[in-house]
């Protein structure tokens, strides 16, 4: 998350970024879904250490959607892109951390005009869909060795309504 990002407030709740506030306007306002915003959950509890209270870990996503039994149907965090300017390794590391402890995946989304990219890491590229990689301007971008285009993984939806257990094998 960039430290400095504008904030923006709407029905009650604080988004961190115009992509957060766009996910949440298209895919999950007023289509019926149980969901938090910025849930909270323990990796890690407090500790003593020597006398010291060490920190808690926690990870907060963007949206934690239940179905009608509370249980957890989608974690999502969104983001700009997939690139590796977005998602850091400190970031794979606590999705990593999360769906080892609570055995449910952090579904990466990047919202794009009538759908969402979606990608959960730690998971065989085998398993998505492989697209050609763009850049900002649209053009195909390439490998500069070998000039084959180079590819991205993941899928596409246009609502919330899937199964992500049916795209990890799960």
């Amino acid at each position: 998350m960039k430290r400095n990002a504008k904030k923006y407030v709407e029905d009650g709740i604080t988004f961190d970024s115009q992509v957060e506030i766009n996910f949440y306007h298209r895919f999950i306002r007023g289509n019926g879904y149980h969901f938090k915003h910025h849930e909270r959950f323990y990796l890690t509890e407090k500790y003593a250490l020597g006398g010291v209270m060490g920190k808690a870990v926690t990870y907060t996503p963007d949206f934690v959607i239940r179905n009608k039994n509370g249980e957890i149907t989608h974690v999502y965090d969104v983001k700009g892109s997939l690139s590796s300017y977005d998602i850091d390794r400190d970031a794979k590391k606590t999705f990593s951390w999360f769906q080892s402890k609570h055995r449910i995946p952090v579904e990466v989304v990047v919202p794009r005009k009538n759908d969402f990219k979606m990608k959960v890491l730690g998971v065989p590229n085998s398993l998505f869909d492989k697209h050609i990689r763009h850049d900002k301007h649209g053009n195909i971008k390439r490998y500069a060795k070998t000039g084959n285009p180079m590819h991205d993984y993941y899928d596409i939806h246009v609502s919330l309504d899937y199964d992500i257990r049916d795209t990890i094998g799960w």
